[in-house]
């Protein structure tokens, strides 16, 4: 049974021999948003998603403190089996009101929350119309409702001009999917040209915000709040585990018959809904992000201030300055070696290999966090920038960096 595997263990095997297993760094504890223990070595957190450094804000935590306190540590079941807690419901009516819509549905992921909506919202007879670089869970939602699925090239909205066209005839409903910000290089997409070419062709938009969402906007909605076309996206798709968190999933409409989506999409029926402890955590992090826009202020700060200096150190970098940081390498020994040494330099970065990546390209991924300080900051990029010279893969040595 698992013998058709056999490639892939050979393939992990190997990666382990140049190094420790990217795929069990196992902290001995987490000291903060931004440093943990390894080995009884302090590291810095340069991977973690964790844009407004959340994850330790005493509000958030004394809230999920109080919750489990109150309710339990889980529900034991689906909503539709075990009930509906009042904190998913007051969630829900949270989440809608501060994106500015009609109703929002909670999964228990981010990733169920794609393969929830995708699979149910473009069936047998219709039309995808994904952008090439889309994550895993966009292709895995996309073949679980039986679609057509066409991929445009990634954010080329004349492309999918083109492929629309090409449909035009053809029965069946259109729905384009595309992200805010993309989880590799960190560009956003071309959102205004898109909602265009969705209006000209008469389609549907479903955005995932999972990367943008307390990033992006004055309110912090997202790449549709700052390019002005909320209006023109039908679906929003996001995580808790980014900006929020915590962990956990959404998708938000303004259509009056959203809601019967709650009968229809088996990962949100067939799935043990959120504990109380992360509905509480999630609802204060909302609530943060309102009230406290510095937070946004300091992330983009930080994500200046890293890539100004990765890229006076020499380094290429795959897109505009954006709080997801990727370092293309050559090659994948030298990908793999840098993210070695990286990480035996006491900075904890995330090793992209293989299909995750655009064009299967070997990158190092970094993402960055409103909690980092300058310091830790300046200490990243001469970490990075005496490795990247050691190795080779900068186009001008440290002094540039300092």
């Amino acid at each position: 049974m698992l013998a058709k595997f056999r490639g892939l263990r050979a393939e992990h095997m190997a990666l382990v021999a140049a190094g420790r297993d990217p795929f069990r760094v196992c902290f001995d504890a987490v000291l903060s948003a931004t440093e943990a223990l390894l080995e009884g070595r302090q590291i810095l957190l340069l991977g973690t998603n964790n844009y407004l450094g959340l994850t330790f804000d005493p509000d958030c935590i004394a809230s999920a403190i109080s919750a489990t306190t109150a309710e339990g540590t889980g529900t034991t079941g689906s909503r539709i089996a075990n009930g509906t807690y009042g904190g998913h419901a007051t969630l829900e009516r949270r989440l809608a009101q501060f994106l500015g819509r009609r109703s929002a549905m909670v999964f228990s992921t981010g990733f169920q929350a794609n393969l929830g909506m995708l699979s149910v919202l473009a069936g047998r007879g219709d039309h995808l119309l994904l952008d090439a670089d889309s994550h895993a869970s966009i292709y895995d939602g996309a073949r679980l409702g039986g679609a057509q699925v066409t991929r445009f090239r990634h954010n080329d909205p004349d492309d999918l001009r083109r492929r629309l066209r090409v449909l035009a005839d053809q029965p069946g409903e259109k729905l384009i999917v595309v992200e805010g910000i993309y989880s590799m290089l960190g560009d956003t997409a071309p959102l205004r040209e898109i909602a265009a070419v969705k209006r000209e062709a008469g389609a549907w938009l479903l955005v995932d915000e999972a990367h943008s969402l307390g990033v992006l906007g004055a309110q912090g909605r997202g790449l549709a709040e700052a390019e002005g076309v909320e209006a023109d996206v039908d679906f929003v798709v996001g995580t808790f585990s980014k900006s929020l968190g915590a962990i956990g999933g959404f998708c938000a409409s303004d259509h009056e018959d959203f809601d019967v989506l709650r009968l229809a999409s088996r990962a949100y029926m067939f799935s043990a809904s959120l504990p109380p402890a992360v509905v509480a955590s999630v609802a204060r992090a909302l609530a943060a992000i309102e009230s406290r826009p510095g937070l946004r202020a300091q992330l983009w700060r930080n994500a200046q201030h890293l890539h100004g200096g990765l890229a006076a150190a020499g380094f290429a970098l795959g897109a505009a300055p954006s709080p997801i940081i990727a370092l293309p390498m050559p090659d994948r020994e030298r990908a793999i070696l840098f993210w070695n040494r990286l990480l035996a330099a006491g900075v904890y970065t995330n090793l992209a290999l293989g299909t995750a990546t655009p064009g299967g390209r070997p990158l190092l991924r970094m993402s960055v966090s409103a909690a980092l300080v300058p310091e830790q900051i300046d200490t990243a990029i001469a970490a990075i920038s005496r490795v990247g010279q050691a190795l080779e893969v900068v186009n001008t040595g440290l002094e540039a960096a300092e």
